[in-house]
């Protein structure tokens, strides 16, 4: 099978995946909307005959589309409405460090011309600088990660080419544990509505920029904890996103991850000369590293003249 079969055959497998996971989630979430709409339904009908004489017709629908347009927005008919809690001065940065994360959660939305507007420009000149930031901060933590685990390497007889192993592994779990677990057991704990599949769908999604869903913490609680709460989860997002970026560069960077990309690529280098040039590119990454203190060498005996 040439490169150009085994790359139709990876896109084929890729839409097969696609559609796999859009009948599943058919199969998952079709019955328990409809049973929330026939409860929904259920609950007005029961509403309208117990108050008909006091509505008029029509009335109820006119509330309740208002409210929902309203909910989409991100202001809530629940409690007190008259909290500026979507923008205030902690709410507007988490919003604007979740819109130059990519991350973009769905819990509130512009509703001026202006703020779209500005929303466009600012998201515009925002992404290019926060992609050379985060590839500076990146390059940064990699660089005396890589010099570090290249100097400890030899003293725990581990081979310089296992480095970017090692390197990988300890970012992974840096990132599983740092930033998805202790993540997921805090937000367990504190928000009494979610559930452990809640908080890990929470970090899940935060970590991936994907931010499906209104679930935010914090947004019931005095101001003081509100305020640490928006800005953990901005550190939360900074910080998270770098690492992430930085185990998934590590990762592509792994000799047999660029062997299964070549594997599909219609490149025409050989293996041999593709291996060739990774080598090369490991060796110019460690000749930027300290090397590790040596023991010195014996002094050289003299040799006895003829």
């Amino acid at each position: 099978m040439g490169p150009g079969a085994r790359y139709w055959l990876l896109l084929a497998c890729y839409l097969a995946f696609v559609l796999l996971g859009s009948a599943v989630f058919m199969a998952t979430e079709g019955p328990p909307e409809r049973r929330l709409r026939e409860q929904l339904l259920g609950q007005l009908a029961a509403f309208q005959a117990d108050h008909r004489g006091c509505l008029p017709p029509g009335r109820l629908e006119g509330l309740l589309g208002a409210v929902l347009q309203a909910q989409a927005f991100g202001v809530s008919a629940l409690g007190n409405v008259t909290e500026p809690k979507n923008w205030d001065l902690a709410s507007a940065l988490f919003f604007a460090v979740s819109l130059l994360t990519t991350t973009g959660y769905s819990n509130t939305a512009l509703l001026s011309d202006g703020g779209k507007a500005f929303c466009v420009g600012f998201a515009s000149l925002g992404l290019p600088v926060s992609l050379v930031l985060a590839t500076a901060l990146r390059q940064r933590l990699l660089h005396p990660l890589h010099c570090l685990l290249s100097r400890a390497a030899p003293r725990c007889g581990l081979a310089p080419a296992r480095v970017p192993w090692l390197q990988a592994a300890l970012l992974g779990l840096t990132v599983g544990t740092v930033f998805v677990l202790l993540p997921t057991l805090v937000l367990w704990s504190q928000e009494a509505d979610w559930s452990l599949l809640d908080a890990v769908y929470f970090c899940f999604m935060s970590l991936s920029t994907i931010g499906l869903g209104g679930f935010v913490p914090g947004r019931d609680r005095n101001p003081a904890l509100y305020w640490l709460s928006q800005l953990a989860l901005m550190g939360y997002l900074l910080l998270g996103l770098l690492f992430l970026l930085s185990t998934l560069e590590t990762v592509s960077e792994l000799r047999e991850v660029r062997a299964l990309v070549g594997f599909f690529s219609s490149s025409s280098q050989s293996p041999e000369e593709d291996q060739r040039a990774i080598v090369s590119q490991d060796a110019l990454a460690l000749s930027h590293c300290p090397p590790p203190s040596a023991s010195p060498a014996p002094p050289a005996q003299g040799t006895n003249a003829a």
